[in-house]
């Protein structure tokens, strides 16, 4: 919690007080966003002549007749120490201003989750001395309208504030500092419990007939704050919609599970409006798909949460969309699973490989094709970085396939035995299903698997049938 002397050190005069001024989103220690026009923007008397200075450049404008003014700087390289100067009938001065990347880390409460709860994360603390890492939380706000400011400040990452960061966040932008070797910024927006229409305009919800029953008055009562539609999009997010950034990471999804099916425009449709709304054309969008949680299951059986991944994995059609799959890293017992190192790097790893064009691997195995041949169903994969392998799992014997089933017409499935033929099949069969039409791989909330390629990476829960799932309909 801010202490008074923070908060103090934080407030800026309102528009009446003739100063001029800008969003907290500018402030010490921040990271711009290199190759890539940077705006700047804020607030002045109406009319009063603004002078903004950034690395030997000097931009002039008028404020309108609101108060409002902008200037927009040319592309910079990675950089730094700067001072962003702004002047008008005062003087605003910004220092250690870097220019790098800058990425925005959006979610529930997998994101909130602080460095300080990871597993293995004393020695991490102990070692987080990255002065060109920086750090920016958006308070949680929801709001019935869009907002224009919230109150935050820039961090540099230390032992002393990395603490209390997101650790997705940290390991995501310490693993992207260490390899790219420029400043890294992460703006982290999240809220425990939101669901994915809070974050989403609701100009852009109610284009879509089908979601008609989501738009609630942001106001309302009996909607937890964070599930208000529209509501953290307009408290956490507009404030920053026109601040320059490489693209942006999200883990979400508990809180829509039970509406999986729903999930399927729900999901594309915030990264569109996102996208629209920056006006940066299709930047990237990492996701998150949910880990393994709740207890296994003894039979084949319907899942939520299943679908709820399969809605997300979806999402890949659209451009320039990644995914993590981390089905081998949460928790029966725990809807917060504590190995965040693990789905940080995996992060980084697929915005090195689809952003920053390294040549790494950062998906797993991907479901292709299915051919039925007397008994068995053969099924081809890519992404097998070489071959198709076993991999570790506490629960399952290391030389044996796990995960897979197989039904017949009468769409009952039954637990398969599942082998690897060459380097890019698995061939699937049961003695209970003499003539199989549909498998399903990792297809529960909790399920025992362990397909993965030869990076080590899991493979994508899947299905191959299109049958009606438990979540058709819920809205």
């Amino acid at each position: 919690m801010l202490t008074i002397c923070a908060i103090l050190s934080l407030w800026r005069p309102a528009p009446s007080d003739a100063a001029v001024r800008t969003p907290h989103v500018f402030a010490d220690n921040m990271v711009l966003q290199r190759e890539t026009k940077i705006p700047i923007w804020g607030w002045a008397n109406p009319k009063e002549a603004v002078q903004v200075e950034f690395n030997g450049k000097r931009l002039a404008t008028t404020a309108d007749e609101n108060g409002a003014w902008q200037v927009e700087f040319q592309p910079e390289p990675a950089g730094g120490p700067y001072e962003l100067v702004l002047r008008g009938d005062n003087k605003v001065v910004f220092k250690n201003v870097y220019v790098g990347e800058v990425w925005l880390c959006v979610g529930q409460s997998n994101v909130t989750f602080p460095l300080k709860r990871a597993l293995d994360s004393k020695k991490e603390i102990a070692t987080a001395n990255y002065p060109q890492l920086r750090f920016l939380t958006a308070p949680p706000k929801s709001e019935t309208t869009p907002q224009d400011d919230f109150v935050a400040q820039w961090e540099q990452c230390s032992p002393k504030s990395a603490p209390n960061v997101s650790a997705i966040a940290y390991y995501f932008g310490q693993y992207l500092h260490e390899k790219l070797q420029v400043p890294v910024g992460i703006i982290t927006a999240a809220w425990s419990g939101s669901t994915c229409e809070a974050w989403i305009p609701q100009n852009a919800l109610a284009k879509f007939p089908e979601l008609e029953t989501l738009l609630d008055d942001a106001r309302n009562q009996k909607v937890a704050p964070g599930q208000r539609t529209g509501a953290l999009y307009n408290g956490m997010i507009a404030p920053i919609t026109k601040f320059g950034i490489r693209g942006v990471i999200c883990y979400q999804g508990e809180s829509n599970a039970n509406r999986a099916w729903q999930y399927r425009t729900l999901f594309p449709l915030m990264i569109a409006s996102w996208r629209q709304v920056w006006g940066r054309g299709d930047f990237p969008f990492y996701y998150v798909q949910l880990p393994n949680f709740m207890m296994s299951k003894d039979q084949p059986s319907a899942s939520a949460w299943a679908e709820l991944r399969e809605a997300q994995h979806k999402t890949l059609n659209a451009r320039n969309v990644g995914e993590v799959v981390t089905i081998d890293v949460g928790a029966a017992d725990d809807m917060l699973p504590k190995n965040k190192r693990v789905v940080g790097v995996r992060l980084a790893n697929v915005a090195l490989a689809k952003t920053y064009q390294r040549e790494i691997p950062h998906s797993g195995p991907e479901f292709r094709a299915m051919k039925i041949v007397d008994d068995k169903a053969i099924l081809t994969f890519t992404n097998t970085e070489g071959a198709l392998k076993i991999g570790e799992n506490a629960q399952a014997d290391a030389s044996q396939l796990r995960g897979f089933a197989i039904a017949g017409e009468d769409r009952v499935f039954h637990w398969a035995d599942a082998t690897l033929e060459g380097e890019e099949s698995v061939v699937v069969s049961c003695p209970d299903v003499k003539k199989p039409v549909a498998v399903r791989y990792a297809w529960a909330d909790n399920p025992v698997c362990n397909l993965v390629n030869d990076a080590d990476l899991p493979a994508s829960p899947f299905r191959t049938d299109d049958w009606p799932g438990v979540t058709v309909g819920s809205n």
